[in-house]
C-alpha cells in the first residue's frame, strides 16, 4: 500500500497534497461538500473577498471545518503596501492555531489576465517573511523569479500552470520542469505548488506525475457542472499522478519493447 509522506512548508504539515478555495461555489452547503470530497487539509481564502453577513447569518467561515488549516490570500490586491495590510488583517482575524501566520502572496499586475506582479510579489515576500509569515508565493512559472522568491525567504513556490481560472492545463510544461529541478537542485526542502489553470484531473495528475509537491485549484471544482462530482475526481487525480510519480515511471523509448521474455520461445525450423 502506498504511504505518502506529508506535505510541509514552515511548521504546517499536510496529509493532502491538494489545497482548495473557497470561492465561486453557489451555496455554503456546497462549499462545505466541496472541501469534505475533496479530502483536502487546507483551503484558501480570499479575506478581502469574504461576505459579510448579518448576526445569526451562516457567514463562509461556517462552512470550513474545524480540522482543516485556512490559508488567507491576498487576492485583489495590486501593490505591495495592499498586500501586506491584508495579511496582518487576517492574521489578526484568523489567529496563529488556525493557520494566520500562514499567507498566499498575491499581488496583481494586470486586472485583464490576473498575471501577478512580479517584482511587487517578491518584494511582499520579503517583507511580510520578515514579519512572521510563513508565505507561500503565486508567480508566474518565471524559473528565475521561482529562484529570487528563495533568495527572499518563501516557504514555497507556486507557479500558475494558466492563467487564474482559465481551465487550460499546463501551458508551459518545460518551464515547470525548470522550475523543479532548479528548486530541487538549491531548496530541497521548499515545495513547489502549481496553482491556477487546471481544468480536469488529468491536469492535476500531469503536473503531480512530473513532480510538483502540490496543487491549488478554485475554478476547476467549483465552476463544474457538478462540483461535488468534479472534487473527488481532483482528489483521485492528485493522488494517482503523485503515486505514479514515486512510482517511477518507464523511460521512453522510439520502438516496441516485448513485456514477456523471449527465452524459451518455439521456433520455426
Amino acid at each position: 500500500m502506498f504511504v505518502d509522506t506529508p506535505l510541509v512548508f514552515g511548521d504546517v504539515s499536510l496529509g493532502s497534497r491538494l489545497i482548495t478555495g473557497t470561492g465561486k461555489y453557489k451555496d455554503l452547503d456546497e462549499t462545505a461538500d466541496c472541501l469534505r470530497l475533496s479530502g483536502c487539509d487546507m483551503v484558501t481564502v480570499a479575506i478581502r473577498r469574504v461576505p459579510k453577513t448579518k448576526p445569526g447569518e451562516r457567514s463562509l467561515w461556517d462552512a470550513i471545518p474545524s480540522s482543516m488549516t485556512i490559508l488567507p490570500n491576498t487576492a485583489g490586491c495590486y501593490t505591495v503596501d495592499d498586500c501586506v495590510r491584508t495579511a496582518h488583517l487576517a492574521r489578526e482575524l484568523i489567529g496563529d492555531a488556525r493557520g494566520g501566520r500562514l499567507v498566499k502572496v498575491e499581488v496583481i499586475g494586470d486586472e485583464k489576465t490576473l498575471f501577478p506582479d512580479v517584482s511587487a510579489t517578491i518584494a511582499a515576500t520579503e517583507k511580510l517573511t520578515k514579519d512572521g509569515f510563513i508565505c507561500l508565493p503565486y508567480v508566474t512559472d518565471d524559473p528565475v523569479a521561482c529562484l529570487r522568491l528563495l533568495d527572499v525567504g518563501a516557504a514555497a513556490v507556486m507557479p500558475l500552470a494558466a492563467p487564474i481560472g482559465s481551465g487550460l492545463g499546463v501551458r508551459n510544461p518545460h518551464n515547470l520542469a525548470i522550475i523543479l529541478e532548479l528548486v530541487r537542485a538549491k531548496r530541497p526542502e521548499i515545495p513547489v505548488i502549481v496553482d491556477a489553470g487546471v481544468g480536469v484531473p488529468s491536469d492535476a495528475a500531469q503536473v503531480m506525475e512530473m513532480g510538483a509537491d502540490g496543487v491549488l485549484m478554485n475554478t476547476a471544482i467549483a465552476g463544474a457542472a457538478n462540483p461535488r462530482w468534479m472534487a473527488e475526481a481532483m482528489r483521485e487525480g492528485v493522488r494517482a499522478g503523485r503515486m505514479a510519480f514515486k512510482a517511477g515511471r518507464i523511460p521512453m523509448k522510439l520502438y516496441a519493447s516485448a513485456s514477456s521474455p523471449l527465452d524459451g520461445l518455439f521456433t520455426r525450423r
